[in-house]
């Protein structure tokens, strides 16, 4: 009786696996280093592999024992062992975790018909088409236990498709899928309710988004997850879609980008489901890979990202950039990413800009980075811009009126003011930050100098050389009225550079007077051009100084009024001062002459602090001996001394 007639049981022993049917093994087959003591009429009646092999060996005695080696087995000795039990007609459970390894091992055996009706290829063939193909979770199963398979698979055509079945599905409703089905690592009935352990709870299932297959295929590993997504785009599937797909797949393997990136994808990460209930979370998925693999999943992504630009892609972008420096990539892979992150740069944020320096530098920041990736954002204006996501899922970009310039300028302002707290930081670093940018960029420099005066409070140790020269990329012109009254007092700047605000900042009040006067009867003031490009409208309208405008307009009036009254006051003291010098040349005692003289001295001399504490309503005497002449003077002589304190007004 052969064997196969008899009930088969495999059993283990140690390195050997072995078949009780009642016979002696007469073949004995290894399979990495594992022995299975068989029999012959089996495996030669289903295997043509075996069959050839056998005639070959020219074995005259079919009683003596035959050992063979099977070089390279897809699936090693454990997928050798499903196909010793369909040899021996025990029932062999073909699933999608095993379809692919076995009809590798089966096309390795030439197990076709020709050597058994329905034989194995037959069978595993019909399963893959009829029931894998169809189902989603089948699929993502069979491609994540493709990897010890992968190039015999290949040979076999059984990637690709699986591959254009999934493709497929992700542009079809997944309620199409069948049932049941996996979804957000529940099972869920035809109604659409939760199922737990087959019982109905009656939660219902929230509606898939256009990511429901972002976390089932970040099992996959590297080179099937850049097949596949090369696959979805010959399929037609959207570019945000596939990017989303990417960004998630990366921030789920690369250390901290998940961190960084935090809070990003809006509502729908928080119904992301979770197909480690596949069961298979632990086989062949990149749970944990070496800094190596780490390189080259960031490389492989960066090849993968289309040439799109959104505010999420390009915070994206930032983060890789960060894991970029961590893992020490190679400088091309770096450069790449400072071009794509330099196409749009406007639409990143201060938060990702703020690269930390991982190399020995002393600067706490790498601002060398960010000055190249200002250099090729300055490049890209140039050139095309890049297109954006459309329908805008990733985000909205910005809408065309902005400026993507001015937009840059102050985002780089706002990193200089962050920045500048680094006591490593050298002058010649912000210098060069600062003056990155044309001077078109900054409409007002408020940004700059603010970041200027956090530097400088944080260096006092800077010399005024080199504050200057600093200060010097400043346009002058171009800081607001408060930056100017603020730049006026600031004990930090050196005194040239003040006396340069203080210059300006009178231009801007002279401009807004103007404005002012003209504004009085009328709602809007005109435009008066000033140097910097703005108008004094601009200037009154924007700070709010209409109320000042007109109160020193009425002030100016008044100070006219003054300067008339003090000028009938002088002529009042002309008079006065005649009639004492021929009283003095009539005196003829010799104590009073030089008296009066040092009365009239003091009277017409004051000190420095009598003429700044003067006022135009009244005056206070410096000495008891002044305020004593004032007594000993006529009214109006009094009154004449105010002459030289509107004397530096005049």
């Amino acid at each position: 009786m052969s064997p196969v007639a008899k009930v088969s049981e495999f059993h283990r022993e140690g390195n050997d696996w072995f078949c009780k049917t009642g016979l002696s093994s007469d073949i004995t087959v290894v399979v990495d280093d594992v022995k299975f003591h068989l029999h012959k009429f089996p495996l030669v009646s289903k295997c043509g592999k075996l069959a050839r092999m056998y005639e070959d060996s020219k074995i005259t005695d079919k009683e003596s024992l035959w050992t063979t080696v099977l070089e390279e087995f897809p699936g090693g000795a454990d997928n050798f062992l499903i196909v010793a039990k369909f040899c021996y007609g025990t029932r062999v459970d073909i699933t999608s975790k095993n379809i692919v390894s076995t009809h590798c091992a089966a096309e390795y055996l030439e197990m076709t018909n020709e050597y058994g009706e329905d034989n194995l290829i037959s069978q595993v063939e019909t399963f893959l088409h009829k029931h894998v193909l169809h189902s989603w979770k089948d699929c993502i199963l069979a491609l994540q236990s493709c990897n010890p398979v992968l190039k015999s698979a290949d040979k076999l055509q059984t990637i690709p498709k699986l591959m254009n079945a999934v493709s497929t599905m992700v542009c079809t409703d997944p309620s199409l899928f069948g049932w049941p089905m996996m979804m957000y690592g529940t099972l869920q009935s035809p109604g659409g309710s939760i199922l737990w352990n087959g019982i109905n709870t009656g939660a219902r299932m929230r509606s898939a988004g256009s990511d429901w297959w972002y976390e089932d295929i970040s099992y996959l590993s590297v080179d099937l997850f850049k097949r596949l997504i090369k696959t979805m785009e010959t399929k037609g599937i959207r570019a945000e879609s596939l990017a989303g797909a990417m960004m998630y797949y990366a921030r789920k393997y690369l250390p901290g980008l998940g961190r960084w990136q935090s809070g990003t994808s809006g509502d729908s990460s928080k119904s992301r489901r979770r197909v480690v209930s596949f069961s298979l979370a632990t086989a062949s998925s990149p749970s944990s890979i070496s800094p190596v693999d780490q390189i080259a999943l960031l490389e492989t992504i960066l090849s993968l990202l289309p040439d799109k630009r959104g505010r999420s892609f390009c915070k994206f972008l930032l983060g890789l950039l960060r894991v970029a420096f961590i893992l020490g990539v190679d400088g091309n892979c770096v450069k790449k990413l400072e071009k794509r992150i330099g196409m749009q740069l406007e639409l990143a944020t201060l938060e990702n800009l703020l690269i930390l320096n991982y190399s020995d530098s002393e600067t706490l920041y790498n601002v060398d980075c960010v000055e190249r990736i200002i250099c090729h954002f300055l490049s890209s204006l140039s050139s095309s811009q890049l297109p954006e996501f459309s329908p805008p899922s990733l985000d909205p970009v910005t809408s065309p009126s902005s400026v993507p310039l001015m937009k840059v300028a102050k985002l780089v302002d706002n990193y200089m003011a962050e920045v500048a707290s680094d006591v490593n930081l050298k002058p010649d670093k912000m210098r060069s930050l600062a003056a990155a940018l044309p001077e078109s960029s900054r409409p007002l420099y408020d940004g700059l100098y603010r970041a200027f005066d956090i530097y400088f409070k944080e260096h006092p140790w800077l010399s005024d050389r080199d504050k200057e020269q600093l200060c010097n990329i400043m346009d002058y012109q171009r800081l607001s009225i408060d930056a100017c009254a603020h730049a006026s007092h600031n004990d930090r700047l050196p005194l040239r550079v003040v006396l340069q605000v203080l210059f300006f900042e009178q231009m801007h009040l002279r401009t807004a007077l103007a404005g002012g006067l003209n504004v009085t009867n009328t709602e809007t003031a005109p435009a008066v051009t000033i140097p910097g490009g703005r108008t004094g409208q601009e200037i009154v309208q924007r700070d709010g100084w209409v109320t000042i405008v007109r109160q020193n307009h009425v002030l100016k009036v008044d100070m006219q009024k003054m300067r008339s009254r003090v000028g009938e006051l002088e002529d009042e003291f002309q008079s006065i001062k005649q009639e004492m010098k021929k009283r003095v040349s009539k005196s003829s005692s010799s104590m009073s002459s030089p008296r009066l003289v040092k009365l009239g001295c003091k009277f017409l001399l004051p000190r420095a602090s009598d003429a700044k504490n003067d006022t135009v309503h009244s005056s206070v005497s410096s000495t008891p001996r002044s305020a004593a002449a004032d007594q000993a003077l006529p009214r109006s002589s009094r009154h004449s001394k105010h002459r030289k304190s509107f004397s530096f007004f005049g």
